[in-house]
């Protein structure tokens, strides 16, 4: 089941690709933590993030009620 909506999702992606790039280009700013970009880009990816499970979190948008 999904939990990450677009923006979300996006945006997950985005700081994940980022974090990465930090970890992997040498720079005066690169470290070993960066590597936790790869828990936003997963999660992204996948669109669901196992903490928006625990907590109740759902940034999908909310799907129509059926028709009766």
């Amino acid at each position: 089941m999904k939990n990450v909506g677009g923006i979300d999702k996006v945006g997950r992606i985005i700081v994940g690709l980022a974090l990465l790039a930090v970890a992997l280009v040498p720079s005066q700013f690169q470290t070993p933590w960066a590597y936790v970009g790869i828990v936003p880009l997963v999660t992204g990816l996948m669109g669901w993030c196992p903490l928006y499970s625990l907590i109740g979190l759902n940034s999908c948008p909310a799907k129509p009620a059926a028709a009766k």
